[in-house]
């Protein structure tokens, strides 16, 4: 009786507004929370996952391991560390809010690649926390079609930067993959210079480049993948190239891969 009695006081009704008030101030925090953390459908971007393909087929002319003044940010913990100076070149200059030269630089073969997604992209990652994330599974590409299939778009993403989507790269400054004598004459050592990259001059089609070629963090797979797709395409030999075979050169040293300025024992059609 007692407790009914308590019950029916004014203390029930300031019970039940504190519950109520309570249990309103935990929906709004779980809403506040609900906004500053990324949703499965919202998720953030990843280095290994988003950022690090942007960055190889738009920034690693300049920002690669071999760089000696500048960043690579092919390596996750330099571009984490240089991750706000990153978005402010990339975003807030291209923006006209950062008194810094934006970069890629204007109007060069990087800066026509790099879109408004992947600047977005790159912002995104940097104000979420820059995650490493997971690489991607390997490819399953399994018949020559699928490899060709993965490898263009590879090679869109990577390469087309430099050497153009039609593989006719620049004139004087990046040797076209079109009909290319030096690519069709040996397989393994395209291979070994995808893996291993290249300094030095090399003649392709008669012409003297310059221009040295970064190595890139690709799987076995997707180099395999890339380099089928360039062999079947251009007008070039229509090889196929097997992660097994990008394994074994992989596996030897730099020093005893085939080298760039190796000349095959036998010629192809091409030369």
């Amino acid at each position: 009786m007692n407790t009914i009695q308590f019950l029916n006081q004014p203390w029930r009704t300031r019970l039940i507004r504190s519950g109520a008030l309570a249990a309103l101030g935990c929906l709004t925090l779980a809403q506040a929370l609900a906004q500053s953390t990324p949703t499965p459908a919202n998720p953030a971007p990843t280095y290994l996952g988003d950022i690090q393909p942007i960055f190889m087929g738009n920034c690693s002319r300049c920002h690669n391991q071999e760089s000696r003044f500048i960043y690579n940010w092919l390596d996750y913990k330099t571009a984490y560390a240089d991750r706000w100076e990153i978005k402010r070149r990339i975003w807030d200059s291209w923006r006209g809010s950062y008194y810094r030269e934006a970069m890629p630089i204007a109007n060069s073969p990087e800066s026509l690649a790099l879109t408004d997604e992947d600047r977005q992209t790159i912002r995104k990652w940097v104000e979420r926390g820059a995650p490493r994330g997971m690489a991607p599974a390997p490819g399953a590409a399994k018949s020559k079609p699928e490899k060709i299939a993965a490898g263009r778009r590879l090679f869109t993403s990577i390469c087309a930067a430099c050497h153009q989507p039609t593989g006719q790269g620049l004139p004087n400054v990046f040797p076209p993959l079109a009909g290319s004598d030096f690519l069709n004459a040996d397989k393994n050592r395209a291979i070994s210079l995808v893996i291993h990259g290249r300094q030095g001059v090399v003649v392709v089609n008669g012409m003297k480049y310059s221009n040295s070629m970064p190595s890139f963090p690709l799987s076995d797979d997707n180099i395999a993948n890339v380099l089928t797709f360039v062999y079947n395409s251009f007008g070039n030999a229509g090889l196929e190239v097997t992660p097994e075979e990008v394994a074994k050169l992989r596996a030897q040293p730099a020093e005893t891969a085939v080298p760039v300025s190796a000349t095959p024992a036998v010629k192809s059609d091409f030369e």
